[in-house]
Order: structure tokens, then sequence, then C-alpha cells
């Protein structure tokens, strides 16, 4: 009976966590000991999107950025950089339903040499609907020289307004900068 209440526990908190994903890709053939200097680039017109709302930590996901970059020996080049980052970002309302737990009664028979058992629900299982706040934060490297995209890293987290949103962006950023194939310095 323990054991059943500690997987119900369980059950339930991992479905109250708040969701975070990340991952990344990169291409294999380039050499990234050849990024010395960098540069943003900003995402899309640059204009309209001081004015989104989602973008309202753009200066902040470009400082955490910045401290990672030179953590690897990386420095601003705004005239000739080996590399071109640039960031987006999207925050977006979604509903998310959950249905609670079922009450079941069994029932099993047992003789020699075989065993029969069944369940069936008898009470329970409401179906709860909740506004969960979601958001994507993508990281792009692009190689200076040809334009061709190098590395690009995707988080995607669900979170609530209240949350401290910088320290969110600083985690994240430093969790997707573990994935860039340049190594501290």
């Amino acid at each position: 009976m323990r054991i059943n209440a500690l997987l119900l526990v369980i059950t339930i908190s991992s479905f109250t966590a708040k969701a975070q994903e990340i991952d990344s890709d990169y291409d294999r053939n380039t050499d990234f000991k050849k990024f010395k200097t960098y540069a943003w680039l900003a995402p899309g017109d640059s204009v309209f999107n001081r004015y989104r709302s989602e973008k309202l930590y753009g200066g902040y996901i470009t400082y955490a950025a910045n401290l990672e970059l030179t953590n690897r020996g990386l420095k601003i080049d705004t005239l000739r950089p080996d590399a071109v980052f640039v960031f987006d970002t999207m925050v977006k309302d979604f509903t998310k339903y959950s249905q609670g737990a079922t009450l079941s009664v069994g029932m099993a028979v047992a003789g020699p040499g075989y065993y029969v058992a069944g369940s069936a629900p008898v009470a329970g299982g409401k179906i709860t609907e909740t506004t969960v706040t979601g958001g994507s934060y993508v990281l792009a490297m692009y190689d200076g020289e040809n334009g061709k995209l190098v590395w690009q890293c995707r988080a995607k987290k669900t979170f609530d307004m209240a949350d401290d949103i910088q320290k969110m962006i600083g985690d994240l950023t430093k969790r997707m900068f573990k994935k860039l194939p340049i190594k501290n310095k």
C-alpha cells in the first residue's frame, strides 16, 4: 500500500513540475577552433522587434550569452566577426488538460496453474483545464565568412510570469551554451 501511495505522489508531482527541454545540433564538418570573434544580428526587423512583448528580455539574453561567449575566449567584433549569433523567442499561453486519479476496484482468482485478474474504474478521473505559459528560446550561430548555419540550440520551457525570468534566462543560456562545441578557455 505504501508503494502505491509513493507512486501516486511521484506521478502527480511529475505532472505539476515545470517542463523543460533543450536540444542542440551543429555542423560536424565545421572547425569551431577558428571562431575567435563574434557579433549579434537582430532577429528579423529590429525596429519591429523592439515593440514585441516577448522581446522584452532581449537585452538580458544578449548579456547572458556574452558572458558565456567571453568564457569561451571569444571577443566582440562588429566589423569582421568570425561568427554571427542570432536569437529568437516566443511566449505563448496554452490550455493544459489533466485528469485526476481514478478509483478502481479489482478482483483476482487463482488456482493451481492459473491466475486471472481484472479491474474496473468506479469513480474519479475529473478532467481539469489550466492555462499554462510556455516559451521557446533559440540561439543560432552562423559562420561569418560564408553565412552558413553551424550551430543551433533550442530551449522550450513552461513557466509562470511570477517566476524570476532573468534567472531563468541566465540558467537556460548557460545550459544551452554547454552544447556549443567551443570549450571554455
